[in-house]
């Protein structure tokens, strides 16, 4: 498979799942969980803020339903870079493969709740793929996730070298290495539907990962030979990164993990007027 070009194309996934309105949509008072408000913002807003900010972005895809291309396109306004909509399939991975379509070099996959991603995981997926990965998966260690948040996460996947989650951060090298999102055609969220883990490693490799007997990177360079990819877990510091928004609560840990970050970047630039004022 040829490597990737210079710059990416970014996808945000953000339909709502089919035959169901999202909770926290509800308890909001909105149609989309993408519009709910966290952290002075829609989710969606956080998630296009990191992409666009990141060096090399040269494209946002919105995956969602076409009624609301028109409002998400007001919030969004267009660039840079610029914002594009395409509308949802039936599931994520037709709804990836349609987004993809057309599309050269590499593309890096989220979803419009992963409100604490950062421009530095997302440059950290695309410096993996320039490295020969055909596909990279974000994730973080238990340790990092509960350090970030007790109440971030509950489930983790256990390997031999450690527990881990999911941020739902992909990249892939080219629209043929998408095809490994066939992994997401029952819905992804492995965690809570254990048959759906089994349907996209094969039932020996979950076998051997129950057991203990497999690293993360061995269970992924397993998983690529069945896909015929080279697929690279790329494990972020930062354990905010794998807590996305799914409910009331982790809707106010995102909150105070946002407020934090705030009040940081705020004493930083403090900090940095009275380095400039001494200087000066």
């Amino acid at each position: 498979m040829s490597r990737p070009e210079a710059g990416f194309t970014a996808i945000v996934l953000s339909a709502q799942r089919a035959g169901r309105v999202d909770p926290l949509a509800a308890a909001h008072g909105l149609s989309h969980k993408c519009l709910v408000p966290v952290g002075g913002a829609p989710l969606i807003a956080h998630v296009a803020g990191a992409l666009s900010r990141t060096p090399g972005c040269r494209r946002i895809i919105i995956v969602v339903e076409p009624a609301m291309f028109g409002a998400l396109r007001l919030l969004l306004k267009d660039g840079p870079p610029p914002v594009d909509f395409v509308a949802a399939a039936d599931n994520l991975a037709d709804s990836v493969l349609a987004a993809t379509d057309g599309i050269d070099g590499p593309i890096v996959v989220t979803t419009a709740d992963n409100v604490l991603l950062r421009p530095d995981a997302v440059r950290r997926m695309v410096e993996t793929l320039d490295r020969g990965a055909d596909v990279a998966l974000a994730m973080a260690t238990r340790a990092a996730v509960l350090g970030a948040h007790p109440e971030g996460q509950r489930r983790f996947y256990a390997f031999r070298d450690d527990a881990y989650s999911n941020c739902n951060l992909y990249a892939f090298a080219g629209r043929q290495a998408a095809t490994a999102a066939e992994s997401f055609r029952s819905g992804g969220q492995f965690a809570k539907k254990p048959l759906r883990l089994v349907a996209a490693a094969g039932l020996a490799n979950v076998v051997l990962m129950l057991l203990g007997r497999l690293s993360l990177a061995g269970a992924l360079a397993r998983l690529g030979r069945r896909f015929r990819l080279r697929i690279e877990p790329v494990i972020l510091a930062d354990g905010a990164c794998a807590i996305d928004v799914d409910n009331e609560r982790t809707w106010k840990v995102a909150s105070v993990l946002l407020e934090a970050r705030e009040k940081s970047m705020r004493a930083g630039a403090r900090t940095m007027a009275r380095v400039i004022e001494a200087a000066a």
